[in-house]
């Protein structure tokens, strides 16, 4: 009964503390206004993306990773590619807002691609589970492979419910908006894309040149 008790409140742990990250807007977000507004499945596809990369991922840690210490320099390096990732789809975006306008339909598969796409290049999901997510796939082991796996659906879960959750109000909204609100729509996700994207860029290369120097 103990052993329950304590993976109920481990559980409960991972839901709010994978809420806190998920709720807070962010490239995945952004992605999914955009497609939302053409897709009402979008959200559904985009967290199927995110866990394409995710599952791998949290096993990964969990059977290998979690064994060793991340260098600093590792991390720095996956901010800056990531960075300069999100900040290259920002401008894409931005590139493409004309035919963002006339483009009335988005499919399924792109956005599930577009879920793939943001989160394996997206450095603060990365970095995220190689610090605070190394940390609860730690604790997880304590209850097994069979306590991680559900862990793994816990944590994922908190994403599909947001995500499908968010894009079903934007598809249901979106006939009620303008071309000015589009558009403020769309450059809204470019400056969270390059936003994001130049934050991560600018303090992994401060701090890699600081360990050079």
């Amino acid at each position: 009964m103990a052993f329950i008790a304590d993976f109920g409140v481990f559980l409960v742990s991972v839901m709010f503390i994978s809420l806190s990250g998920v709720l807070l807007p962010g490239p995945l977000f952004a992605v999914t206004i955009e497609k939302a507004a053409k897709n009402r499945a979008a959200g559904v596809m985009i967290a199927l993306g995110h866990g394409v990369v995710e599952f791998p991922l949290m096993f990964l840690i969990f059977f290998v990773l979690s064994e060793f210490e991340i260098p600093l320099y590792v991390q720095y390096t996956i901010g800056l590619v990531g960075g300069a990732a999100l900040m290259l789809m920002g401008f894409q975006t931005f590139k493409n807002k004309n035919k963002s306008e006339t483009k009335q339909v988005s499919s399924s598969q792109e956005s599930l691609l577009a879920g793939i796409r943001t989160t394996a290049f997206n450095p603060g999901f990365l970095l995220w589970w190689l610090t605070v997510g190394t940390a609860l796939v730690l604790n997880a082991k304590l209850f097994g492979l069979a306590g991680f796996s559900i862990f793994a659906g816990v944590h994922w879960s908190m994403d599909f419910i947001w995500y499908t959750a968010v894009a079903f109000l934007i598809y249901r909204s979106h006939k009620f908006w303008t071309k000015k609100v589009h558009m403020a729509i769309l450059l809204f996700c470019v400056g969270i894309l390059i936003g994001f994207g130049a934050y991560f860029f600018g303090s992994s290369l401060w701090h890699l040149l600081g360990m050079i120097g």
